[in-house]
C-alpha cells in the first residue's frame, strides 16, 4: 500500500485513488503542514485535514464520493474536494495553503487517511468514495 513512515526523512510513497500516479507526503510538524510532491509541484495542506476529514467522515456515517478538482475549478457539492474548500468546514475554508495549488484535496489525502487506517478508499479508475473506520 504505502511505503514511508510519513517523515521528511523517510516520506510515505503513495498513489492516487485510482492508482494511477506516485507521490510523496510528510508531515512537517513544526511547521503544521503536510508537504505533498507531485512530480516537481510541491503543495501543503494544513496538518489539521487528518484529524478534520476523519471526524468529518466518522459524522457523515457513509461512503463520500472524492470528487478531486484543481483550485480554478469548482468542487462537486457534497464531495471531499467541496468540503476541504468550504466555509462550514473546521478552518472556515481551504485546507490547501499555496495560492493556485489549494485543490486537489480529494485527490492526494483520501491515501493518507487509507496509510494510517482511518479510512476505506476506493480504486476506481474514476468516482471514487471513501468512508471512515
Amino acid at each position: 500500500m504505502s511505503k514511508g513512515k510519513g517523515t521528511k526523512e523517510d516520506p510515505w510513497i503513495l498513489k492516487t485513488p485510482p492508482q494511477t500516479s506516485e507521490y510523496t507526503l510528510y508531515k512537517d510538524e513544526a511547521n503544521k503542514i503536510l508537504v505533498c510532491t507531485v512530480g516537481k509541484t510541491v503543495l501543503h495542506y494544513d496538518l489539521r485535514c487528518i484529524a478534520d476529514l476523519h471526524a468529518m467522515l466518522k459524522k457523515h456515517g457513509d461512503w463520500m464520493e472524492l470528487g478531486s478538482a484543481d483550485e480554478q475549478k469548482p468542487a462537486k457539492e457534497g464531495t471531499v474536494e467541496a468540503w476541504g474548500r468550504s466555509p462550514k468546514n473546521p478552518i472556515g475554508g481551504w485546507y490547501g495553503l499555496k495560492k493556485g495549488l489549494r485543490g486537489r484535496f480529494g485527490m492526494y489525502l483520501p491515501p493518507v487517511l487509507e496509510v494510517l487506517k482511518l479510512a476505506e478508499v476506493e480504486h476506481n479508475p474514476r468516482n471514487n468514495r471513501m468512508k471512515a473506520l
